[in-house]
């Protein structure tokens, strides 16, 4: 009887994993869609299927919970794990992406408002195919806040991990509601457009592909934008906390 029984769990597992294969796919190609390049697919699908299995073998009916919600915490969980043990943020991408903020935050105070984006090519001595660049790698600094994969975050959490440095230490991320006031004021005072990305993208879950087709612009125009759109976010959280303190 005790091996009916655990045949028959085997069975019921392996039918869990094979209906929901499908789901995996689904969330690894919308999770790339907000990645770099040199992160592939089929990579996260692996990772996911692992999850998918492990979500099969820990899944009880009588929880009441049903099994596609379970399985996407556990394969959300898989391939952020993954995302996080890559080696994908060299220190010369760090680097740039100070240097991109520290010039955002200098025009600020310089300017009185938000510089254009010629003003920054001007301040960074890029040419604007050298800006457009360099937009583009600082993109991939955003694997490592990733935080939610299909649940949008009403409070600005995952938005607020990518204005955080990390290598300011702990300190920075000590007062939550604090942060998010400044986060809630400093997307005001962005361009007009840049902030309509941002909501496309966090809130309304859009591909960069989708906004594009809203605003009437390119998919990369749309990455470039949302890149600074962060890094002005990063500037003015700095100011703002700088002056609370």
């Amino acid at each position: 009887m005790r091996m009916i029984a655990a045949a028959e769990e085997h069975s019921e597992r392996d039918q869990l994993v094979i209906g929901h294969v499908a789901l995996v796919k689904t969330m690894a190609q919308r999770l790339a869609q907000r990645l770099p390049a040199q992160v592939e697919m089929n990579d996260l699908v692996s990772v996911g299927i692992m999850g998918l299995i492990d979500a099969a073998g820990r899944f009880r009916a009588e929880s009441g919970v049903p099994f596609e919600a379970f399985a996407r915490r556990r394969v959300q969980g898989a391939m952020l794990d993954a995302l996080r043990d890559l080696d994908w943020a060299p220190r010369s991408l760090r680097k740039l992406r100070r240097t991109l903020d520290s010039a955002v935050a200098r025009l600020r105070h310089e300017l009185g408002r938000e510089a254009t984006e010629d003003e920054i090519a001007r301040a960074l001595e890029m040419s604007p195919a050298e800006y457009d660049k360099a937009l583009e790698q600082v993109r991939s600094l955003e694997i490592g806040a990733l935080r939610q994969l299909d649940a949008p975050t009403p409070d600005g959490g995952s938005l607020l991990e990518l204005c955080i440095d990390p290598d300011e230490g702990p300190e920075a991320r000590l007062h939550r509601s604090e942060l998010r006031q400044h986060l809630a004021g400093a997307l005001m005072e962005l361009p007009e457009r840049e902030r309509q990305i941002l909501a496309l993208y966090y809130e309304e879950e859009l591909t960069m592909a989708e906004i594009g087709a809203v605003i009437g612009v390119s998919e990369s125009r749309v990455s470039q934008l949302r890149s600074l759109a962060i890094s002005r976010l990063r500037a003015s959280l700095k100011t703002r906390l700088g002056a609370t303190r």
